[in-house]
């Protein structure tokens, strides 16, 4: 408390307003694979937050039978009776990204001599003589420079036609050799002609009368045509004024009429290489049976200048854009992103390299007049694969066209039990990265229920002890789980169980896990077809319905909240003796039911604990996780706090209405929290410990519902 020392009105403020949070006692853990999306554990990435079906879909793609376990179809299920997931994908070592290599090349380019001391020569038998007065003569607007221009792109398709003359006003004559004029122009050129598909560029290298006509579409199919005419004001004449840009950086032959090429670097030996930004075949661009078009693909249309127009297209349909190559900010390796970490695309990084795709750092791009061997560092600079010295175009740019990833591998084909076992049970690195089942450890998730469905994982039985221990260890969620698919009549199922078989040699035996079997017939709408689902899917699908209808220490089970209506058909047909034989004498497998006349339901609520405690029901164990879990979350901030009797009272009065709001809505019928001198003897003080003693009768379920018929004579008295 302060010490007031003069005189004063002082106002303190203390928040002693504590109160126990609400948990989400249906956040769901899935685990297993697919051929998109973000891996867990890598660059550090965490259980995936997916809050519906259609953002599934987006992430991770559709499910397919090709897919090793069924985590994505059992998430489908799951999400139509939560809105709160977190989706752990794997990946085998097999697992790469999808890939284009994007060709570099020079774009067709001509040179417009200038007064740089080029003569241009007269053609057409046309000399010096009273026409020049007229062409120098500022007054005279008919007269000037005229070129006709053609460009088409590497596709060979015109991209641009049309006419331009330089009038008069910025032409000018100097003195003559004795046989010709040297004519130059005032102005560089500059901007661009035809809606940015042909360019104007001065040169700082020469003079400042010369400038280049260029094709802004890059490649050997690319084309620039180009006639080059003076006028005297009266008629035109052919004007020897244009020089090619040659494929070593060189000038050529002046000419007044040219068709010029662009060049193309082997994409095999040098290129710019998309990646998609994970690993999968996913990414593969290509077309469905449906028709539609699955996977990326990386755009490179023309544009104006410098730039460069890049497009990314998502299952065919444009979902970002890119301008690139202007400035130093605006360079394509800076402005995309290299890596994962400097990325600025949701689905690619790029960066320039060798044939052997050896990452290379070339200079940005800074200016549209780059020889190639400046863009891709020649062997002056140790490029150490030849250099550029055969093709060199000064005007570089990325071929436009569409490029396909391909070549994603999702990590899972091919794939030994012992393989997959170590990508779903996973690891943590050494920097904190946590794959598969591991990755579930993590307070922050709040994972309530965990499963990794699906024959080839989740039938592994180091994958279901995994997650089992997983569970116990954390104490955070529930672990389902069920026998594979195809494992025979009721008896051996059981026998599994109890690890008699060889696909399970130890028997399953934990209040934190749960079994259910046989497995379901569901129609799946991606491809049509009816598939068999492992049972654990709606086994974690009816305890969100449970936890939306009703409460966790609800039974998920029967025919008010255990009933499936998707489902046409059980594996195994099971029969009064079956479902006693799963359910009683020690055995803990909860029996999914069609009955003839009410349907499907799942018909039994038991941990696979064996020990008959209250644990050994679904319902308690999903209450005790929740109450500790509130426990935990309302009680933090008397950590430090003094372990005297003020602080004893407020746990009390912390833990007291929560468990009391719990006994109103039928979880507990008793309950006591003690917290006092008897818990907090003095020498638990002395170790700083503070110790609370929660005691709790949990709700019994009526799984047997028995009505004692009972006849009587005539005589009988029964009362009122």
């Amino acid at each position: 408390m302060p010490n007031f020392v003069s005189p004063g009105v002082y106002v303190i403020e203390k928040d002693i307003s504590d109160y126990p949070p609400t948990i989400n006692s249906s956040v769901v853990g899935i685990v297993g694979f697919a051929d998109r999306g973000p891996i867990a554990g890598t660059n550090l990435e965490k259980a995936t937050l997916i809050t519906s079906q259609q953002q599934l879909v987006d992430t991770f793609g559709e499910p397919n039978e090709a897919i090793t376990g069924q985590a994505l179809e059992g998430s489908l299920e799951i999400l139509e009776a939560t809105n709160t997931m977190r989706f752990v994908r794997c990946a085998g070592a097999t697992a790469v990204e999808a890939s284009a290599a994007v060709s570099v090349g020079g774009c067709p380019a001509v040179f417009v001599s200038g007064s740089n001391g080029t003569v241009i020569d007269w053609v057409d038998g046309v000399t010096v003589g009273a026409g020049m007065s007229a062409i120098g003569s500022s007054d005279n607007t008919s007269s000037g420079v005229r070129f006709a221009v053609t460009a088409t792109d590497n596709a060979g398709t015109q991209i641009y036609t049309g006419t331009t003359t330089v009038p008069s006003a910025t032409l000018t004559t100097s003195a003559t050799d004795g046989a010709s004029t040297v004519l130059g122009l005032k102005k560089k050129f500059g901007g661009s002609l035809g809606a940015d598909r042909v360019g104007a560029f001065g040169d700082s290298a020469l003079l400042a009368a010369s400038g280049f006509l260029v094709n802004l579409a890059a490649g050997s199919g690319a084309t620039l045509s180009i006639t080059m005419e003076i006028t005297d004001g009266a008629a035109w004449y052919g004007l020897s004024g244009l020089q090619p840009v040659n494929a070593d950086g060189g000038l050529g032959t002046a000419a007044s009429s040219l068709t010029v090429s662009g060049t193309s670097v082997d994409s095999t030996s040098h290129s710019y290489l998309v990646k998609s930004l994970w690993k999968g075949s996913g990414y593969n661009a290509g077309t469905k049976t449906d028709g539609s078009t699955s996977g990326v693909s990386f755009e490179v249309g023309v544009n104006g200048g410098v730039n460069t127009r890049e497009q990314v297209n998502n299952l065919g349909v444009a979902a970002e854009s890119f301008i690139t190559g202007a400035t130093s900010s605006a360079f394509i390796e800076d402005y995309i992103g290299v890596d994962y970490t400097n990325r600025t695309s949701d689905y690619i990084t790029g960066y320039f390299v060798t044939g052997t795709y050896v990452n290379v750092t070339p200079t940005a791009l800074t200016s549209f007049e780059k020889q190639l061997d400046t863009l891709l560092p020649g062997t002056a600079t140790g490029y150490g694969q030849g250099g550029m010295t055969t093709v060199n175009p000064r005007f570089v740019k990325l071929l436009q066209g569409t490029y396909n990833l391909a070549s994603g591998d999702s990590g899972y084909d091919g794939l030994t039990e012992a393989q997959v076992t170590t990508a779903i049970v996973g690891s943590t690195d050494a920097n904190g990265g946590k794959t598969g089942i591991e990755a579930l450890d993590d307070d922050v998730l709040n994972i309530s229920i965990a499963l990794a469905p699906g024959p080839g994982v989740g039938n592994i039985q180091a994958v279901q002890n995994g997650l089992i221990t997983k569970a116990e260890a954390t104490t955070n969620f529930l672990a389902l789980v069920s026998p594979p698919y195809g494992v025979g009549n009721t008896g051996a199922a059981i026998e599994w169980s109890n690890g008699f078989d060889t696909a399970r040699t130890v028997a399953l035996n934990s209040s934190y896990g749960a079994i259910y079997w046989p497995w379901l017939k569901v129609f799946q709408v991606f491809d049509g077809k009816d598939r068999w689902l492992a049972p654990e899917i709606y086994g974690a699908r009816q305890m969100a319905v449970t936890d939306n209808v009703a409460d966790p220490w609800f039974a998920p089970a029967g025919f008010v909240r255990g009933k499936l209506s998707k489902p046409t058909d059980v594996e195994v047909v099971l029969n009064q003796g079956d479902r006693d034989s799963l359910y009683s004498g020690g055995n803990a497998i909860n029996p999914v039911v069609n009955f003839p006349q009410n349907g499907i339901a799942i018909f039994g609520q038991r941990t696979s604990q064996r020990q008959p405690t209250a644990l050994d029901r679904i319902n308690v164990r999903r209450m005790m996780i929740y109450i500790k879990k509130a426990i935990l979350a309302s009680t933090q901030r008397l950590v430090f706090e003094p372990n005297d009797s003020f602080t004893w009272t407020r746990v009390q009065d912390l833990i007291n209405p929560m468990l009391d709001d719990i006994a109103s809505r039928r979880g507990i019928t008793e309950f006591k929290v003690i917290c006092d001198e008897s818990t907090n003897t003095p020498v638990r003080v002395d170790r700083n410990e503070m110790w609370c003693k929660v005691l709790i009768k949990p709700t019994k379920t009526a799984e047997m519902v028995i009505f004692e018929l009972n006849l009587t004579n005539q005589s009988a008295q029964l009362g009122s």
